[in-house]
């Protein structure tokens, strides 16, 4: 299972959310250089007080944002609640291609400075899945190895599918790299 927040206090589930929520309304309007922590809180309607008791910086918001965003995607399509089939990968890594080639396009598209942040926050969710996928399949073999490989696989993949200038079909796109993932994996079927 992904992790999953910490057990808060409404209020501060409410404030997260409303801060997260001003934050997503204004990347659609702005670039995110352009959004300054006075327009999230003008738009999340708090202070600035309030808004640094939850996050450090824009920066950090940002952080939070991405992970909250990808593990909606996942959430979505019930990958957390499921366990390894090739059926599974195929949807991760086609869940994966289109979360980057969405977020590159709607608002991320001339800022290649966050692409290392997504990338961390993406890798991060897709080995954790495939951890808990792999540990229940075999709980005698190590996971690490092989989630890790597999994970760093489905985002480099991913990141050539949203990047290329001439987009080939998605479903053939993951068809064909999926093999490239699930031979990593084949131990533990």
């Amino acid at each position: 299972m992904l992790p999953i927040e910490e057990k808060l206090d409404p209020r501060v589930k409410r404030t997260r959310g409303l801060i997260l929520g001003a934050f997503t309304n204004l990347l659609a309007e702005k670039s995110f250089d352009a959004i300054s922590v006075q327009d999230v809180t003008e738009k999340a309607q708090i202070n600035r007080a309030t808004f640094y008791k939850h996050f450090l910086d824009k920066y950090a918001l940002l952080d939070r944002w991405v992970e909250q965003q990808f593990r909606q995607e996942i959430e979505s399509r019930v990958l957390d609640a499921c366990h390894y089939t090739p059926d599974n990968l195929r949807i991760l890594l086609l869940t994966v291609c289109e979360f980057l080639f969405k977020v590159r396009t709607d608002c991320m598209q001339s800022q290649r400075q966050f692409e290392p942040l997504i990338e961390k926050q993406v890798k991060n969710q897709v080995y954790e899945l495939l951890n808990v996928w792999l540990g229940k399949m075999n709980p005698h073999l190590s996971t690490e190895i092989s989630a890790t490989v597999a994970a760093w696989a489905i985002y480099g993949l991913a990141s050539h599918y949203s990047h290329a200038k001439k987009l080939p079909a998605l479903e053939k796109f993951v068809d064909e790299a999926l093999p490239l993932v699930a031979v990593n994996l084949e131990q533990f079927a």
